[in-house]
């Protein structure tokens, strides 16, 4: 792709940050998400190029805007305008922002047409960590708790006791986070916001080691991408069994997976691990993401008394095999640019 998009792609995700961020700590995250998504799908419509959204707020039936499915972009009448693939979460982590807490982003990414897996909304179970166990073939989503957690520390050259695993707090991990702790190793429960716990284990000064747990499909499609740009480790498997609607997504996930097969060739099994290559396919692909609060990985947006606004987002680029953190201030309505 050419760099020119993905620094558009940037943008987009730069103004849904701004309009989140108007409601950091307000305590209402369905006004948060709903003003990053109306935000994100304006800006998209202003970009040469025909996108497709396949990973985004919803079904057609459910969700008004970004929708899976809906097209985006000014190209869709124009044979040269690239065909992209888009993959959404307008604002990860909706009560982060709602009650002014560590990490909530914007996140997109992007890729040619058919290179990211149609992510039914069900949930997966995930097993995400940096570079240095990319290739070490220790790692997997079935394995033990305490075999991950060993694999890891000998990667890291580290004792057990150093390793720390990022989890989300909910009452289906307690087993897990038991086994963890059990294997001698620290817990980093967060609230909310697994596709920030998952890239983090790969991006430094965050002090996560390793990602465990069950969280969103379409989350883990995202986080996936962020880690094939930095050579980190990514599988998943579709939980259908979390799920209260469970016959009714997995139904779901049959069709998306036989249509994907009938645009692609390529074959999913629904009960089967899912590697990162096989949930983004071929290397050019990128994520963005941009920080709406302060966090580890990214600062949230910050006003100036001036009226401008300053921004802070990485670009992860498989295509180049690059990070980018951007920080980017954009003027105020009279003008006025203060950095």
């Amino acid at each position: 792709m050419q760099t020119s998009l993905i620094m558009q792609v940037l943008n987009v995700a730069e103004l849904a940050a701004i309009a989140a961020a108007a409601f950091n700590g307000r305590g209402d995250k369905r006004a948060a998400d709903a003003a990053a998504t109306e935000a994100m799908r304006q800006a998209f419509n202003d970009i040469d190029f025909a996108g497709r959204i396949v990973i985004g707020e919803g079904e057609r039936d459910e969700a008004p805007m970004l929708f899976i499915g809906e097209e985006l972009g000014l190209g869709w009448e124009v044979y040269e305008s690239p065909k992209i693939d888009i993959a959404v979460d307008p604002l990860e982590g909706t009560n982060l922002c709602a009650y002014n807490q560590p990490n909530a982003l914007t996140t997109i990414a992007i890729a040619p047409r058919g290179a990211l897996l149609f992510a039914p909304d069900t949930y997966m179970d995930k097993i995400a960590a940096g570079p240095a166990l990319l290739d070490a073939g220790t790692l997997g989503v079935d394995h033990a708790p305490a075999d991950n957690v060993r694999a890891v520390a000998e990667a890291l050259d580290k004792p057990v006791s150093e390793v720390n695993v990022c989890i989300l707090a909910r009452e289906r991990h307690a087993d897990l986070i038991a086994a963890v702790r059990e294997a001698g190793a620290r817990v980093r429960l967060i609230d909310d916001g697994d596709v920030f716990g998952a890239i983090a284990t790969a991006v430094p000064g965050t002090g996560i080691d390793l990602y465990l747990g069950s969280g969103g499909s379409p989350e883990g499609v995202l986080a996936a991408t962020g880690l094939k740009a930095i050579g980190g480790f990514f599988e998943g498997r579709f939980n259908f069994g979390v799920d209260e609607k469970a016959d009714e997504k997995r139904a779901r996930a049959e069709q998306m997976v036989a249509d994907a097969f009938a645009a692609t060739g390529t074959r999913i099994d629904l009960d089967g691990v899912l590697p990162r290559d096989l949930l983004v396919a071929g290397d050019d692909a990128a994520f963005i993401a941009c920080g709406v609060t302060d966090g580890e990985m990214l600062d949230g947006v910050y006003l100036d008394p001036s009226g401008s606004v300053t921004t802070h987002s990485l670009i992860m680029n498989a295509a180049d095999q690059t990070v980018r953190f951007i920080r980017t201030t954009h003027r105020s309505e009279n003008g006025v640019v203060r950095f």
